[in-house]
């Protein structure tokens, strides 16, 4: 999962991404391509359950 994908599923702006994926909180990334960072959507998702409860599905 790319930042643009987190930055769509959080519904934030790009600064505000970058913001999210930089804080200690935040799964690190599996890879570092020349395109950006790549995380698991697994990890990504777990996090969102975790800090980001009012973006969870209303249908869990």
């Amino acid at each position: 999962m790319a930042s643009q994908e987190i930055q769509e599923m959080l519904g934030v702006s790009r600064t505000r991404a970058y913001q999210i994926t930089n804080s200690k909180s935040f799964p690190d990334p599996v890879a570092v391509l020349s395109v950006g960072r790549i995380w698991r959507a697994a990890d990504v998702e777990r996090w969102i359950k975790e800090h980001r409860r009012d973006l969870q599905d209303s249908e869990e």
